[in-house]
């Protein structure tokens, strides 16, 4: 998410570099002038380096119904929001070609100490700073919220999604800017609670897991 952070509340680090070049040009044969493709009525935007190769959504590629990460051992199944389908596209897309296995986690928060709850994932470097290659547009309600059990998009300012995300695992205080992906399933969720007792690193309120947080798949389910 953003990189900026309040006395009130710290926000999310932002995690999609837009600077420099993609992912390799050869996967995007329908780019037009400025280095965008189209799919579906969603623009994935070519910028910066890809943390990992990867390409963009194929022009007949469609969401998953649900997609199954296996974060440290557990199953965390997670239903996608068919009100944001260029996230859901994305996202799937990712997971088909295994752009999240064997990717840390990067940072953990308590939300005894601070008013959200979340673990962000997404960046195969494990350093909350990569992203795919391309980005793509929020798809905003102006309604969102994030409580318990809810999945976003991280971003870095308006229209800037790429592949991190930030899984809520107590009722977050955000504003609506983070495109909702999705749901976690209640068993996800036992699940999930287990992997973040690890809290942060020196038992601060938001940092990086105090022990490895991995996602070591991510399979989606039709």
């Amino acid at each position: 998410m953003r990189l900026r952070r309040t006395a009130a509340l710290l926000a999310l680090t932002a995690s999609v570099a837009l600077s420099g070049c993609g992912g390799d040009d050869s996967s995007a044969a329908k780019d037009d002038a400025d280095g965008s493709a189209s799919t579906g009525g969603c623009d994935w935007v070519r910028g910066g380096e890809a943390a990992k190769k990867v390409d963009p959504p194929a022009a007949d590629a469609k969401p998953a119904t649900s997609v199954v990460l296996t974060i440290n051992g557990a199953e965390v199944p997670i239903e996608l929001n068919t009100k944001a389908p260029c996230a859901a596209t994305s996202f799937t897309s990712l997971a088909e070609q295994g752009y999240y296995d064997d990717a840390p986690c990067s940072r953990v928060s308590d939300p005894a100490q601070v008013p959200y709850g979340i673990l962000q994932c997404g960046d195969p470097t494990g350093t909350g700073s990569g992203g795919p290659g391309y980005s793509f547009a929020d798809e905003l309600s102006g309604d969102e919220s994030y409580p318990a059990g809810s999945v976003a998009m991280a971003n870095a300012g308006p229209d800037t999604n790429g592949s991190q995300f930030f899984l809520n695992f107590a009722d977050s205080q955000f504003p609506p800017d983070y495109t909702l992906l999705g749901t976690i399933s209640p068993e996800g969720m036992t699940a999930l609670k287990k992997v973040v007792s690890v809290g942060a690193e020196g038992g601060v309120g938001d940092g990086a897991p105090a022990k490895a947080v991995t996602i070591e798949s991510a399979r989606p389910v039709e």
